[in-house]
């Protein structure tokens, strides 16, 4: 049986990749850092809407080499809601086969951060003022898509004990992981 995909996702600055990074290490669980950041940084120039397919393509391979090394849980800093979301946000729509393969690989458990950390501009974050209505819309794609989603708020360790408990709570149902959605 696969393992449990959870994914760490929302709007900009709420804290995923601390959480990820952390839950992966209370777990010793492997985890897949944002692709998006790391390939922003080596284009050097603003994304566009070229660039969602790659990025699309690159956190699918090292989502499946994460959960092909793991063995209950692995962790990611994001998925391929993302991707559609801003996609649709930034040029108005996403590739077809990117919103096929975020429904056919919808994760078991995703933990959507709240807009309520402070917002620490860093370069690459531009929409510190839509935060609360970019959380809604991945609220809205998440229900959409049945996903299994629950919130994660509060700060330090209030966030991080949330997180863990919906981790555990997921890894006791034992669901089959990874099952296409239908």
């Amino acid at each position: 049986m696969k393992p449990l995909r959870a994914v760490v996702t929302g709007s900009e600055c709420t804290g995923k990749t601390t959480l990820a990074q952390a839950l992966a290490d209370r777990f010793g669980a492997p985890w897949i850092p944002e692709y998006c950041r790391g390939y922003l940084d080596a284009k050097g120039a603003p994304l566009g809407p070229e660039d969602v397919e790659p990025i699309a393509r690159e956190q699918i391979a090292e989502a499946d080499a994460a959960e092909a090394r793991a063995t209950d849980l692995v962790v990611l800093d994001t998925d391929l809601v993302s991707t559609v979301i801003y996609a649709r946000h930034y040029y108005g729509s996403c590739p077809a086969w990117v919103e096929e393969e975020s429904r056919r690989r919808r994760a078991g458990l995703y933990l959507l951060c709240a807009p309520d950390l402070p917002w620490e501009p860093d370069g690459q974050r531009d929409r510190g003022d839509l935060r609360g209505a970019m959380h809604r819309l991945f609220a809205e794609e998440l229900e959409r898509a049945g996903a299994d989603v629950r919130p994660v708020a509060g700060l330090g360790a209030t966030r991080l004990e949330a997180a863990v408990e919906a981790v555990r709570a997921a890894l006791r149902r034992g669901l089959p992981w990874g099952r296409p959605a239908g």
